[in-house]
């Protein structure tokens, strides 16, 4: 509980630097802005072709100094601040250990009953994914009952977003329709997103489909009005550039290929959290930009391929040149580890953490 107080206080002297920087920084910008708007003014009443007086000159010079003065010493306090920030990441190093022992242990899965739940976790993985052969497989061969009711959440979700890879939107908007309590509970926006995209289909038609997309808009967007009212608006503008159509239109950008794109993805969000599952599977990490799939290396027959590209080398790691942890917890190859080496020395390129090279940990991913 210490460690986080520590580092709390750090956060809060942050947010206070922050705090009255803005506060004098906009102090300061009021007063500028104040100043040069008044001798605009005083410009603005005088003729045309008057020239400027040696008083209205010097006011000039001294605004643009002010200027120049006002944004050197922001600059500084916005360089002094990093200091502060520095010290909330050098707070959480001393207070906080990073512990990746499981990660280094062969024998984390050891045991009937661990291997059977990451047996169970890996089967979920495939019917998350739609690969229902290879998880029936999976739950045959370790032995793992899964019922039925475990399994059609998953079916349904899987069939309905390759209807939507498809741009068929007819079995979403069914399954909207049957949860559609549950989505308004928790705000979503779901069901009228399915429902643009149709009504943009519709509109793509052309004039002869102008009455289908009235209707249509008619039985379905008016129950969005009173949450996306400029949103209608917009849909039901489009009706006025039918004849030449929308692609030239202020409202093209109903034509986004990207709004397909972005309905797979917040079905999928919404449907996941309506059943209580995260979005990502939980064989899914992410490590710097490389997706992982696999929690460990625990048997040669589940064993995944380790992806890891060393920071130092910029090279992927291989099975003779696999990624090591430090004392201090950061991850480089065994390579980088022999070339940093000097003496039985090491010192991370990262910290300045001294240690013996031989207490590094062959690391699995």
């Amino acid at each position: 509980m210490e460690a986080c107080n520590t580092v709390e206080r750090e956060l809060d002297k942050v947010l206070l630097k922050f705090t009255d920087i803005n506060d004098q920084a906009g102090a300061v910008l009021r007063d500028l802005i104040s100043e040069i708007e008044t001798f605009k003014r005083e410009l603005d009443q005088a003729p045309p072709d008057q020239e400027l007086t040696p008083k209205q000159i010097e006011i000039l010079k001294q605004s643009v100094s002010k200027v120049r003065d006002t944004v050197h010493r922001l600059a500084t306090d916005h360089r002094e601040s990093h200091s502060t920030v520095s010290k909330v990441g050098k707070a959480i190093d001393r207070n906080f250990i990073a512990d990746f022992a499981s990660t280094s242990r062969e024998d984390v899965f050891n045991g009937t009953e661990k291997t059977q739940l990451l047996n169970q976790v890996i089967c979920q993985h495939f019917y998350r994914q739609g690969m229902l052969d290879i998880a029936e497989e999976l739950a045959a061969e370790t032995g793992i009952k899964t019922d039925d009711s475990k399994k059609e959440p998953f079916n349904e979700l899987n069939k309905i977003l390759d209807c939507l890879k498809q741009r068929n939107l007819e079995p979403a908007l069914e399954w909207t329709k049957n949860h559609r309590d549950a989505l308004l509970a928790q705000n979503s926006s779901l069901e009228f997103k399915l429902h643009r995209l149709q009504f943009i289909r519709l509109v793509q038609q052309g004039p002869s489909s102008q009455a289908e997309a009235v209707m249509y808009a008619r039985k379905n967007l008016t129950q969005f009005v009173t949450r996306h009212e400029k949103e209608v608006q917009s849909l039901m503008g489009t009706l006025l550039y039918l004849p030449n159509g929308i692609q030239s239109s202020p409202y093209s950008h109903l034509l986004d290929p990207n709004l397909w794109l972005d309905i797979h993805d917040v079905f999928t969000k919404e449907a996941c959290t309506l059943l209580g599952l995260s979005v990502d599977s939980p064989l899914s990490c992410k490590c710097g930009m490389y997706s992982i799939a696999g929690i460990a290396k625990y048997q040669a027959s589940y064993a995944t391929e380790t992806i890891f590209a060393c920071p130092i080398l910029r090279q992927q790691s291989t099975e003779n040149n696999p990624p090591m942890k430090l004392v201090c917890g950061h991850v480089i190859s065994r390579d980088a580890l022999n070339k940093l080496t000097n003496s039985n020395k090491l010192k991370c390129p990262y910290c300045p953490v001294e240690q013996n090279p031989e207490d590094a940990r062959l690391i699995y991913f």
